[in-house]
């Protein structure tokens, strides 16, 4: 199966400028786990709710005064559409994330995560092993 007919193509992004309050609200608005930092209409980032956990809500950080650059992912793995799904499984397992952005000749055309990944009923054996893998990295590592 091709990563596009499985990717979300109404990718919801903020800017970098954003404040994390206004950021969460979206999140918690649209029920998703992530935001991809666009800037200019380039991918200059992501926020992930681990992002969240780990740089603002652990350090005591205000949420009201902190940008989302202070706190978002800077290297950002990418996939492309006409990646089969055991191939992108692939990359988010050796990349250790559970997002991953699509681009298509330069631009943001979509999002897998893991969830919409485990949601595909016909997984074959072996993307089946990478994904239990993936869920489970936080463990290892």
């Amino acid at each position: 199966m091709k990563i596009e007919k499985l990717m979300v193509k109404d990718v919801v992004t903020v800017s970098s400028s954003n404040l994390l309050h206004e950021s969460v609200k979206l999140m918690n608005k649209n029920r998703i786990g992530c935001l991809l930092v666009v800037d200019h209409d380039e991918v200059t980032g992501i926020l992930t709710e681990r992002d969240i956990l780990e740089r603002l809500v652990e350090k005591g950080k205000n949420p009201k005064e902190t940008k989302v650059s202070e706190i978002m992912t800077k290297h950002v793995i990418f996939g492309n559409p006409d990646m089969e799904l055991v191939d992108a499984t692939r990359l988010m397992f050796e990349n250790k994330v559970k997002k991953l952005p699509i681009r298509d000749g330069g631009q943001l055309v979509g999002l897998v995560t893991l969830t919409d990944i485990a949601r595909v009923t016909s997984v074959d054996k072996e993307t089946m092993e990478l994904l239990e893998k993936l869920s489970n990295m936080h463990l290892t590592g």
